[in-house]
């Protein structure tokens, strides 16, 4: 008994920590993490309107992290074992949370907000008495403006480098750590339950997103009643707390780092935990090769793995499939306020509270399946494939649920007033460029701002003197009760917002059936002994291939579908006006497009693997891959 004791007073720590207790932090950490990129992708659109940028520069940005990541996930692939891995996973969560707090640098160096309003810019309003010279038209203001958005880029472009620095040694280390020392029964369960429990990381964030995003921005500034009296959330020129939130996400990845650095570099196998606890330097009686031997090896090692048809034309498919997820989530919520007309914060809670979700249930489902129907190496392709079909063929109603752009004037609309041409009823008002202030005409005609409108007066609503009820005089509005309405038209398609969501996040729930399977797939391809190697060379092509260029990609298309910029100083800011039609197709066919090649690189997947017999599942007892 003495004897017993004593073992156990000399291994107390080992037993606790367990497999099934580094999912669960590992689980956390990786939650933390998405809540972080998710957060961040919901208020890309509040951040373009805020410091003035395109969809292709708020895409670029978001992605900017996958350059640094692929970068180091070469020295990550050639320490694999070799380091303390739950240490090294503590010290990347710690630089992620450093990269939370710079992104929130920008809103702290920058000016206070400033949006066209009457009743605080009388240039808002058409002023016949009034010629604004060129120096006017692009003053102080609009300068600073145009500095504050190239500052947004070198702060928020360094914080998106550091993010991918923290965040190397997450996945590969933390999966080939936990597929180590799980049962062979387990590790595809316990991978799917991680996934499953991160994934609610992205539902939080967006959730968090749209509580932030009804915020007004500058509530540190001015006060929370300030702008909140005249502006409502819906209104285009409504800019939300963006920057709240990543305090938040910066304590949440310092909580979860801090576990890392009390678990063990190796943990007793669940094939027999009562046998004697692992050697920790075990790792240190392998032949050790310095890191320039390695990195001259690498290129041999990167062809050989890349000339393994199976695991080239499975990762391949995953790049087609994460290109979609990419999309999603940068340019949903967008997609969700141009096409139906909801507010930034609205979109972000059904992206956070019904698409998520989904996509977490088909996680989990997936690794169901995989452990219980015991899909095998040639019954996998052919169960993606017929899933992602199922999900693409989903997709296609919402290529007709949608209106076109409501009519704004001078924009996709043309009229004559009362003045001839519709330009000279205002060309003695003194608009200046970079006005975008939309109201609704009587006429049932948007217009850029109540001066476009050749409004010349207003009434103040006697409900809140902080806020216009309508602007009257207006030259341009035909009619001898010419007024506008201080918004944007109504949107025509609001109704189709909720079944767009849910279409949409029924076809991710059928997709993501197919996620665990291919995940396992990968690891089961390659050798025991490069399985960390190989996770780093599918992450890296997954980063440079899909996550890098995807957001882009997407937000160049989307760029496509503007009819109207706004110009501050003559240069270009962000896009005022787009073509829904065409922003529908490009963006909903483009996703489908990169749906359709998956599908058909699964194709030849199935076809190659029932002509590799080497690949056969009767290596391993169990019949799991």
């Amino acid at each position: 008994m003495d004897v017993h004791l004593s073992k156990d007073v000399k291994r107390p720590r080992r037993l606790r920590c367990s497999v099934k207790l580094f999912v669960l932090c590992h689980g956390l950490l990786q939650f933390s993490q998405l809540l972080y990129s998710a957060y961040f992708k919901s208020t890309i659109t509040t951040i373009e309107r805020r410091y003035g940028l395109s969809s292709y520069s708020s895409g670029t940005i978001s992605s900017l992290n996958e350059i640094s990541n692929s970068v180091l996930i070469v020295f990550v692939s050639y320490f694999g074992n070799r380091v303390h891995r739950p240490r090294i996973i503590g010290i990347g969560g710690l630089l992620m949370a450093v990269s939370a707090m710079l992104l929130t640098l920008p809103h702290f160096l920058s000016q206070p907000y400033e949006y066209d309003s009457v009743l605080h810019n009388r240039h808002d309003i058409c002023n016949l008495q009034r010629n604004l010279s060129a120096t006017e038209m692009c003053g102080r203001d609009e300068t600073r403006r145009l500095a504050d958005t190239n500052n947004l880029w070198i702060l928020m472009a360094s914080a998106q480098l550091l993010f991918g620095v923290g965040s190397v040694p997450i996945q590969p280390f933390g999966i080939s750590y936990i597929d180590d020392f799980a049962g062979p029964g387990n590790s595809p369960l316990y991978i799917a339950i991680l996934f499953a429990v991160s994934v609610f990381g992205p539902a939080i964030g967006y959730l968090l997103g749209s509580v932030m995003l009804q915020i007004y921005v500058d509530v540190d500034k001015t006060g929370l009643a300030w702008a909140q009296e005249e502006l409502r959330h819906g209104d285009p020129r409504w800019v939300g707390a963006w920057w709240m939130g990543l305090l938040i996400t910066t304590g949440c990845l310092v909580l979860t780092s801090i576990p890392y650095f009390f678990f063990p570099r190796s943990l007793p196998s669940e094939e027999n935990e009562t046998e004697s606890e692992p050697d920790i330097n075990d790792d240190f009686k392998r032949p050790e090769i310095s890191v320039f031997d390695f990195l001259k090896m690498f290129p041999r090692m990167f062809v050989r793995l890349l000339l393994s048809p199976l695991f080239l034309i499975l990762v391949l498919a995953q790049c087609c499939f994460s290109s979609v997820i990419s999309s999603l989530a940068t340019f949903l919520n967008k997609f969700l306020e141009r096409q139906y007309g909801a507010s930034a914060a609205y979109s972000s809670l059904l992206v956070g509270a019904v698409n998520l979700p989904a996509v977490a249930v088909g996680m989990l489902v997936g690794g169901v399946i995989m452990k219980k129907v015991g899909l095998t190496l040639k019954t996998i392709p052919r169960f993606s494939v017929t899933m992602l079909t199922v999900s693409t063929l989903c997709c296609i109603p919402l290529f007709f649920l949608g209106c076109p752009t409501q009519r704004v004037s001078e924009v996709n609309h043309y009229q004559i007033g009362r003045y001839g041409s519709l330009s000279k009823c205002y060309a003695n008002c003194s608009c200046p460029a970079s006005a975008f202030n939309p109201v609704c005409g009587s006429d049932g005609i948007e217009y850029i701002s109540p001066c476009h409108a050749g409004c010349t007066n207003f009434t103040k609503d006697p409900n809140n003197t902080h806020r216009v009820q309508v602007y009257t005089n207006c030259r341009c509005i035909p009619g001898s009760q010419s007024h506008a309405h201080p918004a944007p038209c109504p949107n025509n398609c609001s109704h189709f917002l909720l079944p767009t969501i849910l279409i949409i996040s029924l076809a991710s729930l059928i997709a993501c059936l197919t996620h665990n399977p291919m995940y396992m797939m990968v690891l089961r391809c390659v050798p025991s002994e490069e399985k960390s190697f190989a996770i780093g060379i599918q992450f890296l092509l997954m980063r440079l291939l899909a996550w890098l260029p995807a957001p882009a990609v997407f937000g160049m298309a989307i760029d496509t579908s503007c009819v109207w910029w706004k110009h501050v100083c003559g240069k270009k800011f962000s896009c005022g006006y787009y073509d829904n039609n065409i922003l529908r197709n490009r963006y909903l066919g483009l996703q489908v497009g990169y749906k359709v090649a998956g599908i058909i690189l699964l194709m030849m997947l199935g076809w190659k693997v029932q002509r590799t017999q080497e690949y056969s599942l009767e290596k391993r007892p169990d019949g799991l891959l």
